[in-house]
């Protein structure tokens, strides 16, 4: 064991690392793309906040071909916005590009689930008192999904924990890198069941640290 940690300990720490980024860094910037989707989604339904069922409609089969689309075929398809994004489309930074473009539909409907299961009366109770939209939106229909937002957020970050193990295979780095180069090229068994148990450590810290953030802000466990 000693002796396996110290030829491949820095790589495992710095795939952890590279993985940890890319994950952190496409989750922000899905949920800064996917939660206004989210909201759009929800008020414009038909009955809703802001009826306009030929946007919702439009808007909706938009954001489903997207989530349609497999991962790695999304990742190839866009090389060449990542390149204008990010100046390349190897590393984990421009990995972040197609990350965040895969996600972002998948975050859209987390986030229209979550406010769905806001009470409906809670709301027409804030109309009754001449709330604007916007304060409906900001200080009613998201504050009271924060739980529910809270466990889809877990479940979108496993996820793209996930597709992080993929761009491995374009050389985006990470533990799916390493996982590719030395367990698969190499034949190195130990390190590719070494990826595996990081990403399953990772997802089960993942998993405990947003479900116990998410029973401490549900207001039914106080």
């Amino acid at each position: 064991m000693s002796e396996f940690l110290a030829q491949n300990g820095a790589l495992l720490a710095q795939g952890t690392w590279e993985t940890l980024y890319m994950t952190l860094a496409s989750t922000l910037f899905a949920y800064l793309l996917g939660t206004p989707m989210g909201v759009l989604l929800t008020v414009t339904k038909p009955g809703a906040l802001a009826p306009a069922p030929r946007f919702n409609a439009a808007f909706g089969w938009l954001v489903n071909v997207l989530r349609s689309l497999p991962f790695i075929i999304l990742m190839i398809f866009v090389i060449p916005f990542t390149r204008l994004v990010a100046g390349t489309s190897i590393g984990c930074t421009a990995a972040i590009v197609p990350l965040t473009i895969s996600a972002a539909p998948f975050v859209a409907r987390m986030v229209e689930s979550s406010l769905e299961e806001v009470d409906a009366g809670v709301v027409e109770a804030a109309k009754s008192m001449g709330a604007t939209h916007w304060q409906i939106v900001t200080r009613v229909m998201l504050a009271e999904s924060v739980p529910s937002l809270l466990r889809g957020l877990s479940i979108s970050t496993i996820t793209i924990l996930g597709y992080t193990a993929i761009t491995g295979a374009v050389g985006a780095g990470g533990l799916g890198n390493l996982a590719l180069r030395f367990g698969y090229q190499r034949y190195q068994k130990d390190v590719m069941y070494a990826t595996i148990l990081l990403l399953i450590v990772l997802v089960c810290i993942i998993q405990s640290v947003f479900g116990l953030i998410a029973r401490r802000a549900d207001k039914r466990n106080r």
